[in-house]
């Protein structure tokens, strides 16, 4: 029997999310899940629906800490 020659995917980079899911916010705040949530319904955190989940944008998140380290000093 010939074996059949198979071609294999170059490995692509893998690329960060550009949205993270409420736990993945709370991990990288290293805060609870509820704070993240609190967050968002009272200090502005940008939140973006997607389906029934609720995500936060990268971009957005590192502005949004950016903004709030700065009035905290």
């Amino acid at each position: 029997m010939r074996k059949r020659k198979t071609s294999v995917a170059p490995a692509q980079p893998a690329t960060p999310p550009q949205l993270l899911s409420i736990p993945e916010v709370a991990k990288t705040l290293s805060i609870g899940r509820t704070k993240v949530y609190g967050l968002i319904r009272e200090e502005g955190l940008p939140s973006v629906k997607v389906g029934s989940m609720m995500r936060v944008s990268v971009v957005d998140l590192q502005k949004w800490v950016e903004e709030h380290t700065q009035r905290a000093s």
